[in-house]
This record gives structure tokens, C-alpha cells and sequence, in this order.
């Protein structure tokens, strides 16, 4: 029963913002993901015309390798605790997150680098063909970037939305530059509910194809 009523506010919430926002710039896919970070942020700046960065292989690349049980790396525990449990378990996806290891807090002391961008170096064997989830560090995002030039990684996704006002919105401009599949967005606003929230789009969509 609880769970019926859940459906339903969360489809009234849906309804209530495609009513708000009428007009969008977003192909079908790609307004099933804005849809859901305006969902979970109640931010309609996230609907204007091109505020949501796709690269063109993004959803597709994405939803591949989740058929193929790829790994989530994200970039704060919070990312992978806002991940839709029965998702994960359904689809038998990975989820690793390294940034609260007491040895990388010592390893990044040692190398005067951020805990961020150590950890996502040490999981590059899971960030090769896997999903990236960056909604907090704009250190961690521009580590991936390095490691994708240094031909050390070939992620499926790169989402790439971290918040802030240091260095935030000149990562997400160096990632417009990568060649690999992304999704991320322009200035400073992102966050590890918005990267979440692409997550558990895509796996609705996924759903959605194998049903």
C-alpha cells in the first residue's frame, strides 16, 4: 500500500512538472533523465535549453554497459547511497566507492593530491568501461579526464556534475573536450543527488527495455 502511494505522488510530481515546464529543448531519452534531476532537486533551471550536456553516445553507451553489469564508480558515498537498491540488485551492478579508505586519506597526504583524485585513480580498473559518477569533486572529475587522455581508462559514461565554485564549472568544461560518452551541465549548480538521480533514470530506462 505504501509503496502504491509512493507511485503515485512520485507520478503527480512528474506530471506537475511537465505542466511547469511545457516546451524543452531534450529529446525523448534525454528528458527522462532531466525530468528525473528536476524530480529530485526541484530546480527547473536544470529544464532550460541545453542546461543538461549530452554527448550523443551518452544513453546508449550507458545502458549497454549496464547489460553487461558494468561498475558505478562514485565520487562521495552519497552518490552511491542515493542509487535505487532494487536496481542494483536486479541488474547485478557494482558499486564502488573508495573515498572514506583511511589509506587514501594517507596516500593523497603523501602525494599532496586531493582524497578525490587518489581514489579515482586507484579504481581505474573499475571506471574502465563503467559508469562514473562525479557530483562533488571537481578534483575528481578532472582526474578521470587525465587518466581518459592517458588512455588508462575508457569509461562507458562519464557524468560529470559536480557542484561548487572553484574549479566546478571549468572540469565540466574540460569534459565537453573528451572523447568519450558524457552527460553534464553548465555552471556551478550539480551535486551527488543530481549525479544519483541520472543513475536511477537510466536504470528505469533499462527496465523499461527489458520488460
Amino acid at each position: 500500500m505504501a509503496s502504491e502511494k509512493a507511485l503515485d505522488i512520485e507520478k503527480r510530481s512528474m506530471a506537475i512538472i511537465e505542466q511547469e515546464v511545457g516546451k524543452h529543448s531534450y529529446n525523448e531519452l534525454e528528458w527522462i533523465i532531466v525530468k528525473r534531476i528536476i524530480h529530485a532537486t526541484a530546480d527547473f533551471d536544470f529544464a532550460r535549453q541545453n542546461a543538461i550536456i549530452f554527448h550523443k553516445d551518452a544513453i546508449v553507451s550507458a545502458l549497454s554497459a549496464i547489460a553487461k553489469k558494468c561498475a558505478i564508480v562514485g565520487d562521495s558515498d552519497i552518490v552511491l547511497a542515493g542509487l535505487n537498491k532494487k536496481s542494483l540488485n536486479d541488474f547485478g551492478v557494482r558499486c564502488v566507492c573508495n573515498i572514506s579508505d583511511a589509506s587514501i586519506a594517507e596516500e593523497a597526504k603523501k602525494l599532496n593530491r586531493t582524497r578525490a583524485e587518489v581514489a579515482m585513480r586507484k579504481t581505474a580498473d573499475d571506471i574502465d568501461n563503467g559508469i562514473v559518477a562525479i557530483g562533488n569533486a571537481p578534483t575528481a572529475l578532472y582526474e578521470v579526464i587525465r587518466m581518459v587522455s592517458e588512455g588508462v581508462v575508457k569509461p562507458a559514461l562519464i557524468i560529470g556534475i559536480p557542484v561548487g565554485f572553484v574549479s566546478a564549472v571549468e572540469s565540466k568544461e574540460e569534459l565537453l573536450n573528451v572523447n568519450v560518452p558524457y552527460i553534464t551541465n553548465k555552471g556551478r549548480k550539480g551535486g551527488s543527488t543530481v549525479a544519483a538521480s541520472i543513475i536511477n533514470a537510466l536504470f528505469g530506462m533499462y527496465r523499461e527495455r527489458k520488460s
